[in-house]
């Protein structure tokens, strides 16, 4: 049961992440790849906040299980932030390809480890 929960789960975040990838290209169309950089953001912020949930006010270790590994895992895409890095290191963006990747880094632990800390301060 857990097996299709968490397929279930994935194919929602899938969904999600089709649908705000497309409602911020609209609202903001340019050639950096703000769409992906902000779903993987917001999914690690997620993904923190039920890490945390778990962890410290005993939540069921299915909802980590289901919403962080189905949902999460469909909702982020790292090999889609990948993909656009050497997108841009091919077209002599280096900078920006060197910034894009080390931020989404940075900024999605940090952003994990603030869903922890507002997880905690329930």
């Amino acid at each position: 049961m857990t097996v299709v929960a968490v397929m279930l789960a994935g194919a929602l975040g899938a969904v999600a992440r089709f649908v705000v990838d497309g409602a911020i290209k609209q609202w903001r169309p340019t050639t950096f790849p703000w769409a992906t950089f902000i779903i993987n953001v917001s999914g690690s912020l997620l993904l923190g906040f039920l890490a945390g949930l778990v962890m410290f006010h005993s939540a069921p270790t299915g909802w980590q299980t289901v919403l962080g590994t189905g949902f999460c895992g469909g909702y982020t895409t790292f090999s889609t932030a990948s993909f656009e890095t050497v997108r841009l290191a091919e077209k002599r963006r280096t900078m920006s390809a060197a910034v894009y990747a080390l931020g989404s880094v940075l900024v999605s632990s940090l952003v994990c480890g603030l869903g922890l800390v507002l997880a905690w301060a329930l």
